[in-house]
């Protein structure tokens, strides 16, 4: 009878290292996901970043051009 439980004892313990085998995989998985997404985003972040400065060069034309256009006379 005792060699039965030690028997589910090493069944539970074998049972246990692959589940913490198979965990550590996935967390490395998880890892690198979270790293690639996280580049991902610093470009993403770096694109809105661009095109707020242009639509702000953009703007700041548009408004001297604007300037421009209220300094003719119209007769």
């Amino acid at each position: 009878m005792e060699l039965v439980k030690f028997e589910e004892l090493e069944s539970k313990i074998k049972n246990l290292i692959e589940e913490h085998a198979l965990l550590r995989k996935k967390n490395h998985e998880l890892e690198e996901l979270l790293k690639s997404k996280g580049l991902e985003l610093e470009g993403a972040n770096n694109k809105i970043r661009g095109l707020n400065e242009e639509r702000d060069s953009i703007r700041t034309k548009v408004d001297s051009l604007l300037d421009l256009l209220q300094d003719i006379n119209v007769h």
